[in-house]
C-alpha cells in the first residue's frame, strides 16, 4: 500500500496517513511511504487525499506520548529516506507494544532519537553559521543574502527564527535543498541553489541581485 505525502517535510500529512493506516490495522511492512518532490507539490497539485479518521485512529493516537510526537517533528526533517518507515513502525509498536515507551535501549527508538539529535544540531549550525552580505541594487531596497548547506531538510523549520531575529530586515538564504526569502516578516520559498551557482564573495552587487531574481522571480 502506498502512502503519499505532499513533500519531504509533510509532518501533517504523515500524521493523517499514519492514523488512518493504524485504524485500518495496516502493518508497517505493507506500507510504502512516498513524498512528492517540492515542485510537484507546489505546481502540479497535491498527493491523493487521506482517508477520513475513524474512532480507532483517534484512540490509537491517544496512546502515543507527546514526547514521541515532538520527536516525529524532528525526525521528519532528517535526510534518511527511510525515516517515514521508521516512524510508522514505531507508532505501530507503541500501539501494539505498550512497554516500548519505557524501553530506553530499543534499537528503533534509539535510532529515531539519534536522528532527532542530528536535526537539532543542523538547525543550530544554520542559525550560527549563516553569514549575510548586504546587496544594494537600484531597483529595490538593500537585501541581506547568505548561503548555507544543511545536511537535513531544515530550511522551513529554521526560517521563522531568522525572520524574528531582525523583523525589519529583508533577506534571502540560498541552500542546495531549498531557498527562502523574507520581506516584512513574510516568508517565501524558492528553488534550491548549489554553491557553484553563486557569484564570488567579491562579485559586484548586480551579480548577486541577478541570482536573487533568478530564484525568487524578482526583477
Amino acid at each position: 500500500m502506498q502512502a503519499w505525502l505532499d513533500s519531504e517535510t509533510d509532518i501533517e500529512g504523515f500524521r493523517e496517513e499514519a492514523r488512518s493506516l493504524l485504524a485500518s490495522q495496516v502493518p508497517p511492512d505493507e506500507v510504502q511511504w512516498l513524498a512528492l518532490a517540492r515542485d510537484d507539490a507546489e505546481f502540479t497539485g497535491t498527493a491523493p487525499a487521506g482517508r477520513p479518521l475513524g474512532s480507532s485512529a483517534r484512540s490509537a493516537s491517544s496512546i502515543v506520548p507527546a514526547s514521541f510526537q515532538r520527536l516525529c517533528e524532528m525526525v521528519v526533517l532528517h535526510q534518511d529516506p527511510e525515516r517515514f518507515n521508521l516512524l510508522y513502525r514505531l507508532l505501530w509498536r507503541l500501539v501494539h507494544e505498550p512497554g516500548l515507551r519505557n524501553s530506553a535501549a530499543d534499537p528503533d527508538m534509539l535510532h529515531a532519537q539519534q536522528m532527532g539529535h542530528a536535526v537539532r544540531r543542523d538547525l543550530q549550525k544554520m542559525k550560527a553559521f549563516v553569514h549575510f552580505r548586504v546587496v544594494s541594487d537600484a531597483l529595490q531596497a538593500p537585501i541581506e543574502m547568505g548561503w548555507f548547506e544543511p545536511t537535513h531538510h531544515i530550511v522551513e523549520a529554521a526560517a521563522p527564527w531568522f525572520a524574528q531575529r531582525n523583523p525589519r530586515a529583508q533577506w534571502a538564504i540560498f541552500t542546495p535543498r531549498r531557498s527562502v526569502e523574507c520581506k516584512g516578516q513574510l516568508l517565501h520559498f524558492g528553488a534550491a541553489l548549489p554553491r557553484t551557482a553563486l557569484p564570488a564573495n567579491d562579485a559586484p552587487d548586480a551579480a548577486w541581485a541577478a541570482v536573487y531574481w533568478q530564484v525568487f522571480g524578482k526583477q
